[in-house]
């Protein structure tokens, strides 16, 4: 991408500049960025400054990143897609070694499992503020 500095895998991943993250609109970034860390086991980014209106987590390696901002103006998507009701954007996609247990797993914390599921390997699942995810293997 122009503008943009490319770097050297091996440069420890806080030196680098090649940063790139996902952002997710909801209700209460905090409350929804505390599921996804229960979720994936990833801490919260710099905690002292999670709130309501803006969190984010640290993978632990790497230089992605997801992070959670409040919109005051949020609407829940529909899955499937409704006309004339909310669509989702984007979804989430994460591979799982057992599709049972991290789909119960998920649901321990706060997800739901949607009804309509496209796929016998996939799992569509709503996060506490209805983004579908994937939980697949």
């Amino acid at each position: 991408m122009r503008g943009r500095s490319v770097s050297d895998p091996s440069v420890d991943r806080w030196s680098r500049r090649d940063w790139w993250g996902v952002v997710l609109d909801c209700p209460d970034a905090l409350a929804l960025a505390t599921f996804y860390s229960e979720l994936l086991g990833w801490p919260l980014w710099k905690p002292e400054t999670a709130d309501a209106e803006g969190a984010a987590l640290d993978p632990g390696e790497g230089v992605c990143g997801l992070t959670f901002q409040r919109d005051p103006g949020y609407e829940r998507p529909v899955w499937p897609p409704e006309p004339g009701r909310p669509r989702m954007s984007m979804h989430l996609d994460f591979e799982v070694d057992d599709l049972t247990e991290a789909v119960a797993h998920a649901i321990e914390l706060g997800a739901a499992l949607s009804d309509f599921q496209p796929q016998d390997d996939v799992r569509v699942l709503l996060d506490p503020a209805g983004h579908p995810f994937c939980l697949y293997s």
